[in-house]
């Protein structure tokens, strides 16, 4: 298998366009190719997902500089183009050449070689929109041109009925400011490559200032947050050995078993304390959700939804490892892979129950505290899952909110007189959040909204409402909605 890096990650993403999910699409690249150098594992990690994060702003790049829409370019040349634009607008470390260069290298490679010269000029009409051709390091038009065997506009793009539209202007200019854009939802969505649907949402909520700005923290590289194991280590502990091991780990406001690491601290499972169960990577805001149901020793509870489980061990923690944690969900590998990390952390209260929560009628009455951690549109952690703003659609978030509302029925039903219950999503849609909690309200009027207590990590984030809400532009972690409820 080829060992170029943009050559792989045309592979990748011919995957995922005919389907595949981006992370599946890449972790097979890399496993099959074998790439020895770091640089170019991450060269071809970000331009994978990149590329799919960017695709709408990239797909309106290409139908302004090309005759021929995106959707109605050859799949693969699409994908090449892409790859070639995402360098160039968002790769500020890769000179314009090399951009372009191996960009026309990979037409040639994948079977568009009578297009080499559309790909060429489509790009140079790019760079020559939006920098100064003679700060970018390229060659001349004319001299690619020869180069790719004829005039990149008039000769293979008219071949092709695919030219370059030509555009000339005397100053930089995006390409996007010529479009005339229909809503505020349009625009930010052409920009920041979102949905209009996904954008309305956040509109809704937020307005237009502070909604440009979670489109913008959405499209940055996630955070690595670990939450420290504090029955076998401390904060101290774990935080002295990272930095003695050249890691400038940081505190997290609010989260005092919180750690935040640098994105380029390497392999996960070579970093120190990992072997030892010291600590697990869990992101901050998902660590407010057992500070919210506040377990304590002895007791019994429940996790409806517990893979991959993180909240499940850290619950266990907080009840210094003495009770029962179920630990429930209907995916038996996923329990697996959930089991390993328990051992790993050496966790000896939870037990694991393989089987759909909406039909567990052994945990009836039996919860001191239980927790919803219900499955969800992701909207909060769409910065993880590069291709998760593509899959979600109206309708796949009606069909979720069905499935959130018959779980959180099915789980109170566990809970015992004067028990918690918790229910949490990691989604910035309020249809699956504040509509699923009021609307339980409102057909239980014994139950109501408890709020975190005051001295409590989750009180940072409570709102007048009673429960939390967190908002990534504003707290600098995923997005979530947790809320506590108890019966009268």
């Amino acid at each position: 298998m080829s060992q170029n890096p943009r050559q792989l990650a045309f592979l990748a993403l011919r995957s995922v366009h005919r389907g595949a999910f981006a992370d599946v699409a890449l972790d097979k690249t890399l496993r099959q190719a074998t790439l020895t150098s770091l640089l170019d594992r991450r060269l071809l990690t970000e331009l994978v997902y990149g590329s799919v994060r960017r695709q709408r702003t990239l797909d309106a790049l290409i139908d302004q500089l090309a005759k021929k829409p995106a959707q109605q370019q050859p799949a693969d040349l699409r994908a090449i183009l892409h790859l070639g634009l995402y360098q160039l607008r968002y790769l500020n470390q890769i000179p314009a050449s090399a951009a372009v260069n191996t960009t026309v290298d990979l037409a040639k490679q994948n079977g568009f070689s009578g297009l080499t010269g559309f790909v060429n000029g489509l790009l140079r009409q790019y760079i020559r929109l939006t920098e100064d051709s003679r700060e970018s390091g390229i060659r001349s038009p004319e001299s690619e041109e020869r180069e790719a065997g004829g005039n990149a506009v008039d000769s293979a793009g008219e071949a092709a009925g695919n030219n370059v539209k030509q555009t000339v202007v005397s100053h930089t200019i995006d390409p996007l400011s010529f479009i005339l854009y229909p809503s505020p939802a349009d625009r930010l969505g052409v920009l920041h490559s979102y949905p209009d649907w996904m954008v309305k949402v956040w509109l809704e909520q937020l307005g237009l200032e502070a909604t440009e700005q979670l489109c913008q923290w959405m499209n940055q590289p996630p955070h690595i947050d670990i939450r420290v194991n504090t029955l076998r280590a401390s904060v101290e502990t774990v935080e002295e050995a990272m930095q003695g091991a050249g890691i400038a780990v940081s505190r997290v406001a609010h989260l005092p078993a919180a750690l935040r690491l640098p994105n380029a601290s390497g392999s996960i499972q070579q970093l120190p304390g990992f072997a030892e169960g010291w600590w697990i990577v869990q992101d901050s805001s998902a660590q407010l959700v057992g500070y919210l149901l506040d377990p304590q020793p002895k007791e019994v509870v429940v996790d409806a939804c517990a893979a991959p489980g993180g909240k499940t061990m850290h619950i266990a923690e907080l009840m210094h490892d003495r009770g029962t944690v179920w630990a429930c969900d209907r995916a038996a590998s996923r329990l697996k892979k959930l089991q390993q990390n328990v051992d790993r952390l050496g966790l000896h209260s939870i037990q694991l129950c393989e089987g759909d929560s909406r039909n567990l009628p052994q945990f009836i009455g039996q919860g001191d505290r239980v927790l919803v951690d219900a499955p969800c549109s992701g909207l909060g952690t769409l910065h993880r899952h590069a291709d998760a703003r593509w899959r979600q659609t109206p309708e796949t978030v009606q069909q979720l909110t069905q499935l959130q509302a018959e779980l959180l029925e099915q789980a109170a039903l566990w809970v015992k007189p004067d028990g918690i219950l918790v229910y949490a999503t990691c989604t910035l849609h309020p249809a699956e959040n504040e509509a699923i909690v009021q609307g339980f309200l409102q057909r239980h009027t014994d139950w109501a909204i408890e709020p975190p207590q005051a001295n409590s990590p989750p009180a940072a984030f409570a709102t007048d409402e009673g429960w939390l809400k967190v908002w990534s532009h504003q707290h600098d972690m995923d997005g979530f909605f947790m809320a506590r409820l108890k019966k009268r």
